[in-house]
């Protein structure tokens, strides 16, 4: 194992002679650090060209729940790419995905029927928003175009997703002119914050087609937590002001919170949710957005325009249904919900040292989900290499270092992480 984060960073000809035609994303190409070239994965760890190995705490943007190249996935997608990698799915199915679709339908708790797929979480936020829209017109209610959102959330990068993120903490107030304008508020944590929100609906209702909300963690907003009794209130507003409930799970599904998905914590249940990310276990590229049979039904009809009209090309992309498949098998054959609940606890512990450190705002946990919040980052460039040098793999956000690891990591694997995070922190003040 080499992690000498003084070993030679001699660059890889790919490396070096192509770097110039990259852009990257959620960074200012003249200023940023220079990515650092990697070979491969495996388990918890990142290979990089020098021979270093860091740790990865972040799972790729919480995709790899179960490690990098787990076998039991690998083998499944070898085994469908000598069957069929892709072919349209217009016109066309295959096992793949209709098995997928019924093992996604049978492990959402309630009435979620119905699973249209796509290619990026993003990309499920815009078909759920399309969903939620036309389900309005198709059952002969004009004007519910707009929907409620909130304060420290983010569902994609997308134009409609953007929309429904709050400006300020994702990254999107330049693009105020081009999205359309919705209903951005407080979460309704509490009886006080709670009663603007039902202002707004008693008011409005008869233009908001639904409310979106990331259950339990708003993940790159910020990674701040709320309680179940959110979900609850919503559930409870959405039906007596006659919108409809989309959860975004793209984050917090498959595990990350502690159960399988989210919402369970609450015992109620949307009219549309968005599942992406872990799906595949962090191998392709796959997302689905869930319906009701309530709303499905509004499109089932004589009437070719009461279709819903939407298609991505890679759609239900057979290679990424085996992955995803292949994942839920893990789920079912080895301890994941046991595994996250140690990681919590050893998150508990391992990140406790940086309570009442200066520039500490809070120190919280949910689930797989460490998140240590700092008063600011002045230099986010310059804190990811104190990381790296620590042979650690961990990409804080905004004033936020946290880690989502894999669910398969080692106890000593996540003792250095957490180790990595509170010698950082202290050695900022």
């Amino acid at each position: 194992m080499a992690n000498d984060a003084g070993k030679s960073n001699a660059e890889p000809a790919w490396y070096s002679e192509n770097m110039e035609h990259i852009w990257l994303p959620y960074a200012q190409m003249k200023t940023v650090s220079p990515p650092v070239p990697v070979v491969r994965t495996q388990g918890t760890r990142i290979i990089l060209a020098d021979g270093r190995e860091l740790i990865d705490g972040i799972a790729s943007w919480w995709t790899a729940c179960h490690g990098y190249n787990h076998p039991h996935i690998r083998q499944a997608v070898e085994t469908q790419l000598g069957q069929m990698p892709h072919v349209m799915f217009g016109g066309l199915a295959h096992e793949p995905a209709l098995t997928l679709a019924k093992r996604l339908t049978t492990l959402l708790p309630g009435d979620l029927a119905r699973v249209f797929f796509s290619d990026s979480g993003s990309v499920a936020v815009e078909v759920a928003l399309k969903m939620a829209t036309q389900y309005w017109i198709n059952s002969g209610v004009r004007g519910k175009s707009r929907f409620v959102a909130f304060k420290g959330g983010y569902h994609g990068d997308t134009t409609g997703a953007m929309a429904v993120s709050d400006p300020e903490a994702s990254m999107h107030a330049a693009f105020a002119g081009l999205l359309p304008e919705h209903h951005i508020t407080n979460l309704p944590d509490d009886d006080g914050s709670a009663a603007p929100l039902e202002k707004l609906l008693d008011e409005r209702s008869d233009t908001v087609a639904g409310i979106i909300i990331e259950p339990l963690v708003q993940g790159a907003g910020g990674m701040t937590f709320h309680d179940a009794n959110v979900l609850c209130r919503l559930r409870s507003l959405a039906d007596k002001y006659n919108v409809l409930l989309i959860f975004d799970e793209i984050f917090t599904g498959f595990g990350r919170t502690g159960t399988m998905f989210a919402y369970e914590h609450a015992g109620v249940t949307p009219d549309i949710v968005t599942l992406s990310k872990a799906l595949t276990g962090g191998t392709l590229p796959l997302a689905a957005t869930v319906a009701t049979r309530k709303v499905f039904d509004a499109f089932w009809s004589d009437d070719p325009k009461k279709a819903f009209m939407h298609g991505p090309t890679y759609m239900a992309n057979a290679l990424a249904c085996a992955a995803a498949n292949a994942s839920l098998d893990l789920f079912e054959r080895e301890p994941r919900m046991r595994q996250i609940a140690d990681i919590s606890g050893a998150l508990e512990r391992g990140l406790a040292s940086c309570c009442g450190l200066p520039r500490v705002k809070d120190v919280r946990v949910k689930g797989a989900v460490g998140v240590v919040e700092l008063d600011r980052i002045d230099d986010l460039n310059a804190l990811r290499h104190r990381f790296l040098e620590q042979a650690v793999f961990i990409r804080p956000i905004g004033s936020i270092i946290y880690l989502t690891p894999a669910f398969t990591i080692s106890s000593d694997e996540l003792k250095t992480l957490t180790n990595a995070i509170v010698k950082t922190v202290r050695d900022m003040n």
